[in-house]
């Protein structure tokens, strides 16, 4: 995938000269490489447990009404932290069950993202306060609770 990426740098440059091209090629690949390492470094940091990241999201879940859902990564960016999806997942694998309403969060679309009998249990507890469902996923039209933090009071 990578020398594809290059060979279009090439291309568009035309007919500069060989070393600029290296040197163009050579800041492309540093600039892929950064960005490789802060995505690493994000999801490393959202595996570690971080109180006032918890307790945000804390608050966001809470704010779900029941009959309503929410997906994670809307719970994490409404909480402030966008592209931490992931830590809300370890939050709601690592807390307490009776703490939070952990069956109102759903993955991206509305698909169930637990397997076997959590993801069983989770369906029945959505359908229990009266979520629909198109086949596996929720009906995100009409389900969708989207979390404005500005209303989510202490």
């Amino acid at each position: 995938m990578m020398p594809r990426l290059v060979f279009v740098v090439y291309r568009q440059m035309g007919k500069k000269s060989k070393s600029k091209q290296r040197a163009l090629s050579k800041s492309f690949v540093l600039d892929q490489l950064s960005v490789e390492r802060s995505k690493r470094r994000l999801l490393l940091d959202a595996l570690r447990p971080n109180e006032e990241r918890d307790l945000a999201f804390r608050r966001m879940i809470l704010s779900i009404p029941p009959g309503r859902v929410s997906t994670y990564g809307g719970v994490a960016a409404a909480a402030g932290y966008p592209r931490y999806h992931r830590a809300v997942a370890r939050l709601l694998r690592t807390d307490p069950v009776d703490q939070l309403p952990w069956h109102r969060v759903v993955g991206a679309g509305g698909e169930i993202r637990l397997r076997g009998a959590g993801a069983h249990e989770q369906r029945a507890r959505l359908k229990l306060e009266g979520v629909r469902f198109n086949r596996k996923r929720v009906d995100m039209e009409h389900f969708e609770h989207s979390i404005k933090p500005w209303e989510v009071y202490e």
